[in-house]
C-alpha cells in the first residue's frame, strides 16, 4: 500500500495529539491492530438498554408506562446536556444562545406531543390496576426535571409564592430548598409533615440538588442571558426563544402531562390522588403555581393570566 502525503499528515497530527498528553504514539497505533470494529449495538448499548424494563405486574400496558417514562428521562438528559454547554460557554454569541434554546424547546415539544402515547396508548382499566403497585413512587420524583429547573432560572422563581418575600439571593441554599414550590406537594396538609414520597426523594437526591443549586446560581440560563451585552439582550430572536422555552416548559408540557394524568386518575369515581398522595391539580396546573422562568420577559397582564387560556 502506498503511503500518501495525506496519510503522513494524519500520522503527524496523531503524533502531535498524543505528545500533548505525554503518550507514546506507537503504543496507541499498535493497539489499533487488536481493537474490534465498532457495531451499532455495541455503540448504542442496545442489549443493556432493552433489558432495563422490569414490570411489577402481569398487565401488558405497564410496559408502555415504563418505557415511556424511560424515554422521558433520556430526553431530560439531552436537555441538561444542552444547558450545560450553554451555561459553561463564556460570552456566548446570540446565535449560539438562540440555537441552544431552540434545541431545548424541541426536546420539550417532543415530550409534549408524545403524551398521546399515554392518553391514547393504555387501557384505563389496566392503568388503574398497576398504578397501585407503583405507590408511593411518583413522577414527582424525577430528579433530572428538578435539575432542569435549577439550571434554567433563578431560585426565587422556584420558591413557593407564600415565602418569596423572605428569600433572596443571599438566602442559604438549605433554607431555599425547604421552600421550593414542590415541597408543598410532598407534605401532609393536615400535619405539615413531609410524606414518605418526599422523604425518600430527599434522602436520595438532596445533596445533589443543593450542590447543583450552588453550581448554577450564577450560570443558569437566566443569568447567562443577563450577562450578555444590553444590545444582545434586546435581540428579538433571542427574546422570542426565551419566551418560547418558558411557555413550552411551564405551560404546554405541563398541560400535556396534566391532561394525561387527568384522563386516568379521574376515569373512576372516588378519591383522585396521584400515586404519591399529592394534590396533583394544584401542584401541576400552571394557573396555580405560576411557574415562570423568565418573568422579566413577560408583561404584567401575561403573568396575571399565566396558564389560564389552555
Amino acid at each position: 500500500m502506498e503511503v500518501t502525503p495525506e496519510m503522513i499528515h494524519q500520522l503527524e497530527k496523531i503524533d502531535e495529539k498524543y505528545k500533548k498528553i505525554n503518550q507514546n504514539t506507537e503504543t496507541h497505533l499498535e493497539g489499533l491492530l487488536w481493537s474490534k470494529p465498532i457495531t451499532y449495538w455495541d455503540y448504542i448499548q442496545t442489549d443493556a438498554l432493552l433489558n432495563l424494563q422490569i414490570q411489577r405486574t402481569t398487565l401488558p400496558d405497564e410496559m408502555v408506562f415504563i418505557m415511556y417514562h424511560q424515554v422521558n428521562e433520556l430526553l431530560f438528559k439531552m436537555i441538561l446536556w444542552e444547558i450545560k454547554q450553554l451555561s459553561y460557554t463564556e460570552n456566548p454569541k446570540t446565535d449560539y444562545f438562540t440555537d441552544k434554546l431552540g434545541r431545548i424547546s424541541r426536546y420539550f415539544d417532543m415530550l409534549t406531543t408524545s403524551f398521546t402515547i399515554m392518553t391514547d396508548g393504555m387501557e384505563p382499566e389496566q392503568y388503574l390496576k398497576f398504578r397501585n403497585t407503583l405507590t408511593p413512587a411518583s413522577g414527582f420524583q424525577s430528579a433530572q426535571y428538578r435539575l432542569i429547573e435549577f439550571a434554567t432560572t433563578d431560585l426565587i422563581n422556584l420558591i413557593d409564592f407564600r415565602f418569596r418575600a423572605t428569600i433572596d439571593r443571599n438566602t442559604p441554599y438549605e433554607h431555599a430548598f425547604e421552600h421550593l414550590y414542590w415541597q408543598a406537594a410532598g407534605k401532609d396538609y393536615a400535619t405539615g409533615e413531609k410524606t414518605y414520597l418526599i422523604k425518600e426523594f430527599e434522602r436520595k437526591y438532596k445533596k445533589v440538588f443543593l450542590d447543583f443549586m450552588e453550581e448554577y446560581n450564577t450560570i443558569n440560563l437566566w443569568r447567562k442571558y443577563k450577562q450578555l451585552p444590553q444590545k444582545d439582550q434586546e435581540n428579538s430572536a433571542l427574546i422570542e426563544a426565551m419566551r418560547h422555552l418558558d411557555k413550552t416548559i411551564n405551560i404546554t408540557w405541563v398541560m400535556g402531562h396534566f391532561n394525561a394524568a387527568k384522563k386516568y386518575i379521574e376515569s373512576v369515581p372516588g378519591n383522585h390522588e396521584a400515586t404519591g398522595g399529592s394534590d396533583w391539580k394544584k401542584y401541576m396546573l400552571p394557573k396555580y403555581q405560576k411557574r415562570i422562568f423568565f418573568p422579566e420577559l413577560w408583561t404584567k397582564e401575561e403573568i396575571a393570566s399565566w396558564g389560564e387560556n389552555v
